[in-house]
Parts: structure tokens; sequence; C-alpha cells
């Protein structure tokens, strides 16, 4: 297949994926939708989510550094800097104290990456790509692509140790694609070998938990098998919600944008118009 059919193809990630298995609708409004009067794509932010995004763009900025000088500035002085960026309405907060509970808990989180920095002192492997991708099926002109949050180099065995940050309370449900995911992309965009994948839960773990292995033929044909169920839903033009008409958790938000009744509150890095809900309260247990 000629690479200028890339932009007909339908792109696949890890986010777009877990959308479409959670609710078809939710992944329409948040992959495929665009305002008719700005002709950009929509996403709602919120609390939680400026917090995991602040603490994610602190740490995944260190691989572009020197082992040795990944530490030399602290992490709590960088994350000052970029809570700017999602600081206030931009960040779906609505008062400075539900503000600083949530920036607290990122202050913490990097506390305890800087007490144990483990593989964040050590080499690490950067794919080339910006956004690394491959062509999961020439023939259903499906790509797969994402960015992985960090590539450990293992020298001993030459090999990569995939890790994901996590800044959920919760740990990741049981029926998660994303280290599969992350296990193909890394296999087909570099040429090292994933010999371990891991979640770091940096709320309560000092290190990165490993997770199994996946089988890779396996893991091909299980996001293969969803990825040809969203091509066709895209050429269909059908997302429906799984709960029907009244709509779920994932989708009903997203449908307040649409509605007016969210507040818009500037653009996304990727161009996304971005949204948050008027006058909502989120309290201190709402933190994930």
């Amino acid at each position: 297949m000629d690479m200028s059919d890339k932009y007909t193809a339908t792109w696949l990630s890890h986010s777009s994926i877990r959308d479409f298995r959670q609710c078809p609708r939710a992944y329409y409004l948040n992959n495929v939708y665009k305002d008719p009067k700005t002709g950009r794509k929509i996403q709602l932010m919120s609390p939680s989510l400026a917090l995991g995004q602040a603490v994610h763009t602190v740490i995944e900025r260190l691989s572009n550094m020197a082992a040795k000088d990944r530490l030399k500035v602290s992490l709590i002085e960088k994350f000052e800097q970029v809570w700017k960026e999602v600081a206030g309405l931009k960040g779906g907060f609505f008062s400075q104290t539900t503000e600083e509970q949530y920036k607290e808990r990122g202050r913490l989180m990097l506390q305890r990456v800087m007490q144990n920095p483990g593989p964040l002192v050590t080499l690490a492997v950067k794919i080339s790509q910006d956004l690394p991708y491959y062509w999961l099926s020439e023939s259903d002109e499906l790509i797969l692509c994402g960015k992985v949050d960090w590539l450990e180099y293992l020298q001993d065995t030459d090999s990569v140790h995939i890790i994901d940050f996590k800044t959920s309370r919760r740990p990741e449900e049981n029926d998660s694609l994303q280290l599969l995911i992350y296990t193909l992309l890394v296999t087909n965009t570099q040429h090292r070998l994933v010999s371990k994948i891991s979640y770091w839960y940096l709320n309560q773990a000092d290190k990165p938990v490993e997770q199994p292995l996946p089988d890779l033929i396996q893991a091909h044909e299980t996001v293969l098998a969803i990825g040809k169920k969203m091509r066709l839903a895209r050429k269909l033009g059908v997302f429906k919600c799984l709960k029907g008409e009244a709509g779920c958790k994932h989708c009903l938000p997203l449908e307040k944008i649409l509605k007016g009744e969210a507040e818009p509150v500037g653009q996304g890095s990727y161009g996304k118009d971005i949204y948050v809900l008027k006058y909502k309260n989120y309290k201190e247990s709402e933190v994930l």
C-alpha cells in the first residue's frame, strides 16, 4: 500500500480503542466529531485529567536528557512550571481549594519518584518517530499508533522494558489492553525485543509493578478484530452507546458540550477545543 494512503486509513491508539470498547458514542465524540463552528475536535478536561497530564509531562520530558542529569533539577520545581498549563478553569478547577488538593497529590507523586527514581536514572530508549505508528493491517487500512511513557534499556539483554505511569488511585482494569497495545507498538517501531512490561502506580508504589507479557500473535489478532469494528463503524457512521438512548457515564459528559452545557477554556496541544463542565464541584474523593 502506498504510504499516502495512511491519510485515509483508520488510526488506532490505546485511548481510541478504550473509548470504543467503553462506548462507541463516546469514541465518536472524542475521536471523530468536529464542531461545525470551529472545525476542531473537542475534549472535556477534568481535575483528574489535568493532574495526570501535568505529572506525565514532567516525567516524560526526562527521557530527552542524559540519565545523569535527569534529577539535577527538582521535579517539584518543574511541576510548578508545568502546572501553569492546567491551572484554574483550564484544568476544570472551580475553586482554589480543590485545585490545591489535586496539585498536592502531584507533588507527593513526584516526591516519591525523586526518592525512588529506579529506571528513571538508567539508560532509556527513544523511538525516532514523533508519533510512533505502523500498519496493523494494510488490507484493512488500519494503523496502530501511540506514545509510550517510558522505555528502559536493559543492557544485559539488549532489550527494552515498557513502563506506563499511573496517577490514578485505581488499579488498571484486568481487561485493559494498554500494555498489550504498547507491546505491539514498540515491537514494530524499533528493533529491540520487549522483555518486560510494567505499570508504575505513582500514588502508592516505589517502583514499577511488572505485568505478564502478551503473546504477540494473539495480541495482534485481538487488536485487529477491534480495529475492524471501528473501521466499519466509521464507514457506516453508526456509533451507538452500549446503554442505549439514555447514554452512559462515558458519553453523557461529552454530550453536554454539544448541548452548550460546558464552558470552553481554550485549545489543547493537539488543536482540540477544550471544555470543562460548568459549575461542577469536584470533591477530594474524586481524585483518581
